[in-house]
């Protein structure tokens, strides 16, 4: 497994912007599919963004297409999701995931960060 700690959350505004950051502590690091979900008050965890180890694909949720975009940095070990027109439904804790599978399904991460919380006000 690799260890994950997301860094970057905070209140922002409606129609703002906030980069998340993922570093994770593996020399494995780059063989992995790096994901985001996020967890609003009182609902499931959803996924939000996936991209493979060489970043030449990624996968959003329907909710977040066009405004969100993963990225990461293998020289740094960090994965990025630059959230950009942020709306109040995008308030929730989002957590950084490791999967050696190419997918979407939250069972199939078996690494997991802490969490980070954002906030968007309307």
């Amino acid at each position: 497994q690799v260890q994950l700690v997301e860094s970057g959350g905070g209140l922002v505004q409606s129609g703002g912007s906030l980069r998340l950051s993922c570093a994770a502590s593996a020399r494995t690091f780059r063989r992995y599919i790096m994901g985001w979900f996020r967890q609003a008050p009182g609902k499931e965890r959803e996924f939000v963004a996936a991209i493979t180890w060489s970043g030449d694909s990624t996968n959003y949720a329907d909710s977040v297409k066009g405004r969100f975009t993963i990225s990461r940095d293998g020289a740094k070990n960090t994965v990025y999701l630059q959230m950009n027109s942020l709306k109040p439904e995008d308030t929730a804790v989002y957590f950084c995931a490791a999967s050696w599978v190419n997918t979407r399904r939250e069972s199939d991460f078996d690494s997991w960060g802490q969490g980070t919380q954002v906030t968007v006000s309307s």
